[in-house]
């Protein structure tokens, strides 16, 4: 049983701006693992940090908590036109994916946001939300993926007719990424590679997602993709993030160069991206079972550094 005192201790980890980015992202992945209103309380509090990149992960984290009590902070998030638009964009993704009907109207008065990712975002949750009302117990994850989705994945499953939508621009964006994550759920090279002609494609927001969409699928086919629009200097920084840590979660040797080249790039939440990718890819090639491993840093065993709130 976890403790307050414990769950304080993380939480105090999260939101102290002096502490290693990674390993704020290693205490935020442990409440988001730990639930309830007092991880809920410790993640809101962070929304007035200076990284856009931990921002934007916050939001994504109570999304996929599913807990209806972070949607009042997620509103104000998506509100806040002082917010990074990717961490607007986040908020708004965010609410789709908790559920609630109650913000059906707000996604909707935001789906025509002067920003486009934000409005674009909205147009999904919408959808999203529709879909789940048309739908009632309709099981909405599907395949060895656990994450909430903006979109349930297409029932198709042939890859060449998943791959036709994917990159055909005249469907809706809404059928577009039923298809990116059915592809996912597909797997294997073929279905990597198709993913990865949508790095080439469509709106910054299509783009980050597919990015994504291939870290979770970890196929090292997809690397040279991800690689080629990390170093895209003209790609949207919300995008090229998306690809660093995608090559983190891969973790093969032909990704190293890239996150080391961009560990320094001009734009923040880029090297910070290649930043936390490169603990994710330590992770991914060590000996530790748990990334979010918040837990067992407060109570570690021999060779693993203690948290230091």
């Amino acid at each position: 049983m976890v403790t307050e005192q414990e769950v304080q201790t993380i939480g105090q980890m999260l939101v102290d701006p002096t502490q290693p980015l990674q390993a704020r992202f290693r205490a935020l992945f442990t409440l988001r693992g730990l639930g309830g209103p007092s991880a809920i309380s410790w993640i809101s509090q962070a929304f007035d940090d200076g990284s856009a990149l931990l921002k934007h992960e916050l939001a994504y984290c109570l999304g996929q908590m599913q807990d209806a009590r972070a949607i009042p902070v997620l509103v104000d998030v998506l509100r806040d036109t002082q917010q990074e638009p990717m961490v607007r964009h986040e908020a708004g993704e965010a609410l789709g994916a908790i559920g609630n009907p109650e913000v059906l109207e707000l996604l909707k008065q935001y789906s025509t946001d002067p920003v486009v990712e934000v409005a674009e975002t909205c147009q999904l949750a919408v959808r999203r939300l529709e879909w789940l009302q048309q739908h009632p117990g309709e099981p909405v994850t599907s395949g060895p993926y656990l994450s909430v989705d903006p979109a349930p994945a297409a029932e198709e499953r042939d890859v060449g007719c998943l791959r036709e939508v994917l990159l055909d621009e005249a469907q809706p964006l809404f059928d577009r990424y039923r298809a990116m994550f059915a592809l996912r759920n597909a797997g294997g090279e073929e279905a990597a590679l198709a993913l990865a002609e949508g790095l080439r494609c469509g709106s910054a927001l299509f783009r980050h997602e597919v990015g994504y969409v291939l870290g979770q699928l970890q196929h090292e086919a997809a690397v040279p993709g991800l690689v080629a629009a990390l170093s895209l200097h003209t790609e949207s920084p919300m995008v090229r993030h998306e690809c660093a840590e995608a090559l983190g979660a891969i973790a093969q040797p032909s990704c190293l160069a890239a996150l080391r080249a961009h560990a320094a790039d001009p734009e923040r939440v880029v090297r910070e991206s290649c930043e936390v990718a490169l603990d994710m890819y330590e992770h991914e090639n060590g000996p530790a079972f748990q990334y979010a491993d918040g837990l067992e840093r407060l109570h570690p065993h021999p060779g693993t550094p203690p948290l230091k709130p």
